[in-house]
């Protein structure tokens, strides 16, 4: 009987990366700081966001595991036979295949490249149960150390590189959310409008980011009722004369996430309507004037709970004021130290990249019932902050005839 091999290298092509090889180095050197201090041997990342970062390489799991593993000489991706060479196409360094032959060949591949009794560094909020108790038998740990605090720490902090990629991803939803304001009219469904904006971003993606991969590109778009959530899918719910309408475009480009989100109306807006718009626009523009180097999340926070309890609204406010941006997307990769939250105390520093994002819901059955929301993405610079969206908001610009 043929031998079948538990993993192999399986390489062709040529390697195309998100970023230059010197940027992949800059955030391995980074790494290595972190795993030094922390006394760990090698690390064992298995979500996406990592990979990503490390690497360049992003998975599509379908159920099954992928890791990156990083020693002091060298970074590994762990990859399934499914994905061909692919993997090793789109990351920085050595890749190496596991097969289905065998139960348990990511294991045996991860123990093959990080060795057994080091000191090791994982994942805390990302490796199951099932999963750690694997790296346990196969990688026999003398020490488990987590280091996803860390990384995200890391993460939060953008080079020139991701921030220019950043600006170039709102750039991207400005413009889809241009095609989607072109879109909305009497009687079309919120599933057509959004289908706009999400082609109009991935055109352009392709134009400026010919070698990238393309997908995960998505649009929400809202209206009536379905403004109360900030997150809620698109419907083929029709517009109505008079609704109540969220824009919510999210381009996607080589797992770097950004997004711009408007509140608008068609037809008109009523008095009820108008003054929790104007007072949700006046927080996010309190908002913006708030976000500069040394101010700290919790603070910024505090002055917008302020700003809404005066006006006796913040009873309609539902989540944080915003978050971070950078190698994230709706299902992965959330950097929760970056968040406007009453229990975060980050202090804001030179290349962080936030958004500003108030959002108040008003109950169906109320005058004025909706979700109103605007959303800004801001790079902290060393002497404020650089706005780097340009759709407009407000009821001067989104009144939709």
């Amino acid at each position: 009987m043929q031998m079948r091999p538990q993993f192999f290298r399986f390489h062709q092509g040529e390697k195309v990366l998100p970023f230059a090889p010197q940027e992949y180095e800059m955030r391995l050197k980074g790494l290595r700081a972190i795993m030094a201090q922390a006394g760990v041997e090698v690390a064992v990342f298995t979500s996406m966001q990592n990979i990503a970062y490390y690497s360049g390489f992003l998975y599509c799991s379908f159920g099954r595991p992928y890791g990156l593993i990083v020693t002091a000489t060298e970074c590994v991706t762990l990859s399934a036979g499914i994905d061909g060479a692919q993997p090793w196409r789109r990351s920085y360094g050595d890749c190496l295949t596991y097969t289905d032959w065998e139960r348990d060949n990511f294991w045996r591949a991860a123990a093959h490249v990080a060795g057994q009794g080091k000191r090791i560094g994982y994942e805390g909020d990302h490796l199951t149960l099932v999963q750690a108790t694997k790296l346990d038998a196969f990688l026999a740990p003398f020490e488990k150390h987590d280091l996803a605090p860390a990384t995200m720490l890391q993460r939060l902090h953008k080079s020139e590189a991701e921030r220019d990629l950043i600006r170039a991803g709102a750039q991207v939803a400005d413009l889809g959310g241009a095609a989607i304001r072109d879109a909305i009219r009497l009687g079309a469904s919120e599933i057509d409008i959004a289908m706009a904006g999400r082609d109009a971003m991935e055109i352009e993606i392709a134009r400026r980011f010919p070698q990238a991969e393309y997908r995960d590109s998505w649009v929400w778009f809202q209206s009536g009722i379905n403004t109360d959530g900030a997150h809620n899918p698109v419907t083929a719910r029709r517009l109505e004369h008079g609704d109540i309408l969220s824009l919510n475009t999210f381009p996607m480009i080589s797992g770097y996430y950004t997004a711009l989100e408007r509140t608008l109306f068609l037809g008109a807006v009523d008095p009820d309507s108008l003054r929790f718009w104007q007072a949700n626009v006046a927080a996010h523009e309190l908002g913006i004037s708030l976000l500069k180097p040394g101010a700290r999340c919790c603070d910024v926070t505090a002055a917008l709970n302020t700003f809404f309890a005066e006006r006796d609204l913040l009873q309609y406010r539902s989540f944080g004021y915003g978050h971070s941006f950078g190698v994230l997307s709706h299902y992965y990769g959330r950097e929760a130290g970056l968040e406007l939250r009453e229990d975060i105390d980050t202090v804001l520093e030179p290349g962080m990249v936030i958004s500003m994002e108030p959002m108040l819901t008003i109950p169906e059955g109320q005058p004025g019932a909706g979700g109103y929301r605007e959303h800004d993405i801001l790079i902290i610079t060393h002497d404020g902050a650089e706005n780097i969206t340009g759709f407009p908001y407000g009821p001067e610009a989104n009144v939709i005839d």
